[in-house]
């Protein structure tokens, strides 16, 4: 009798669809990204990213309040400072907005989640990019691995438990690792953004934290092209102690993604950012895509092409809508 085989047996109900599910998808596998704003005393909207805000402190609080209770595995934190230098001091001083933030977090919840710092400099440079820049005006690698040591540690003793090198600078693991255990850090981890590409999808970024970028980051983030030298980037920063690795961006990156889970053995984490949560924001808008539908099958993608973690500022909502 044709035909022999019905795999249409197994999609009849949502009971048995429910039953022979392959990839799941649980509020502790997300984490949300928040922005707090050196200086605002209200809640400041994202145009091109509606729904989120630049937080003052206190919005800060109640956002990762609410988020803690739905269930969401972990927050990652960007400050967004009132001042800025050549050389991101703000990055590593105490009153840091970035580094208050972390010690309010932390008082607010202890170790009810998992409180991540990105340990970056781009949102504290006077030009945008993310490390000190030489002479001629390039960025300065080991320049730059000095100052995320220092800021590390700073970090550290706000109350992260994660630290997210998000530079993409060589050797930033093991320097951050060193110096984490040189200041009696030892049990703070680090979330490696291992391959993370200069993307046109970071664009609403720019505007997330008053970005100060002219030009671009190609010459320290992977070309879109290239597939093998981000698996070689995981293997340099698990030999230097990563305690996670990342993908970023996530949508346009799935087969990257699923070669670095293949090929990690520690926690894989994809970060499902700004331009991927405005597009499916801006076709919702306009009644192109069931909105709910569409973040779900967005975040279900990433989770089987191999994340462990997604990063995603659908966090807090999609874990509601998850049973």
């Amino acid at each position: 009798m044709f035909p022999e085989h019905r795999p249409r047996r197994l999609r009849g109900t949502a009971a048995l669809r429910r039953l022979v599910s392959e990839t799941t998808l649980r509020p502790r596998q997300l984490i949300l990204p928040l922005f707090v704003a050196e200086g605002a005393d209200q809640p400041r909207p994202i145009a091109s990213m509606p729904g989120v805000v630049q937080h003052t402190r206190d919005s800060l609080r109640k956002a990762a309040v609410d988020a803690v209770r739905a269930g969401v595995g972990g927050l990652m934190l960007f400050g967004v400072p009132e001042e800025r230098d050549a050389t991101g001091s703000g990055a590593v001083a105490e009153d840091g907005v970035l580094n208050v933030a972390l010690r309010d977090l932390r008082a607010e919840l202890g170790d009810d989640t998992v409180l991540m710092a990105d340990t970056c400099l781009d949102e504290f440079t006077d030009h945008g990019h993310c490390g000190v820049l030489d002479s001629s005006g390039a960025v300065d690698n080991d320049a730059t691995l000095e100052v995320y040591a220092e800021m590390a540690v700073a970090q550290a003793e706000a109350g992260a438990h994660l630290l997210g090198p998000s530079g993409m600078m060589d050797g930033q693991v093991g320097v951050i690792r060193r110096a984490l255990d040189e200041a009696g850090y030892t049990g703070t981890g680090i979330l490696a953004y291992s391959a993370k590409y200069a993307s046109a999808f970071y664009g609403p970024f720019r505007e997330a934290v008053d970005s100060q970028l002219k030009g671009d980051r190609k010459s320290y983030q992977q070309d879109p092209g290239n597939a093998r030298e981000a698996l070689r980037e995981i293997e340099l920063d698990l030999a230097e102690g990563a305690d996670a690795i990342m993908v970023k961006p996530a949508l346009a990156y799935l087969d990257v993604l699923r070669a670095a889970a293949e090929l990690s053995p520690v926690p894989v984490a994809a970060y499902n950012i700004s331009g991927e949560y405005a597009m499916v924001e801006a076709a919702a808008a306009n009644g192109w895509l069931d909105r709910e539908r569409t973040i779900l099958e967005v975040l279900t993608s990433i989770r089987r092409a191999g994340a462990d973690m997604i990063l995603t500022y659908w966090a807090t909502e999609a874990a509601a809508w998850l049973d």
